[in-house]
């Protein structure tokens, strides 16, 4: 059962999928809290795993990674300890950015960081070597990014 979520929370969320860096005093100046009201509030989000994280988005062309590939694959069998294992060889490999388990053709989609082809071509031919329940991928090329976020929308309670 998820957590009751009113809308202080709700807002301190908003602002915070926006600016990580936001002060407690300045979401509390927004929603009309008291600064230490929003940080009980934030502890306990943490507490509850409504946030999970916070990180720095990087952008990848600057650190050398020009690259993304939108990758399907198809799976031989859906065997639980094959499936298990793939998903630890994805979760391992930083390359990987986002990984969704999924309905269609294809069992995975995975968005992948590639400094260049033959790096891509590397990390293929590993995935293939170390999964043999792997049947095949079809990559795709990302050309330009229209857009891209991690922000969930948040409807009213």
């Amino acid at each position: 059962m998820p957590p009751e979520l009113d809308k202080h929370d709700r807002r301190v969320l908003a602002l915070l999928q926006h600016d990580a860096r936001i002060s407690a005093e300045a979401i509390g100046a927004e929603i009309g809290l008291s600064a230490s009201a929003v940080q009980r509030r934030i502890a306990r989000l943490r507490d509850e795993a409504v946030i999970t994280g916070e990180v720095v988005v990087v952008d990848a062309r600057s650190v050398g990674r020009p690259l993304t590939m939108i990758v399907d694959l198809e799976m031989e069998r859906e065997r639980t300890d094959l499936l298990a294992g793939l998903r630890r060889w994805i979760a391992a490999e930083v390359a990987i950015q986002e990984a969704w388990y999924v309905t269609g053709d294809e069992d995975y989609v995975l968005v992948v960081s590639a400094r260049d082809v033959e790096s891509y071509e590397a990390l293929m031919s590993r995935l293939l070597a170390e999964n043999a329940n792997v049947r095949r991928y079809r990559t795709r090329v990302v050309l330009g990014t229209l857009k891209r976020g991690m922000a969930v929308p948040l409807d009213p309670p």
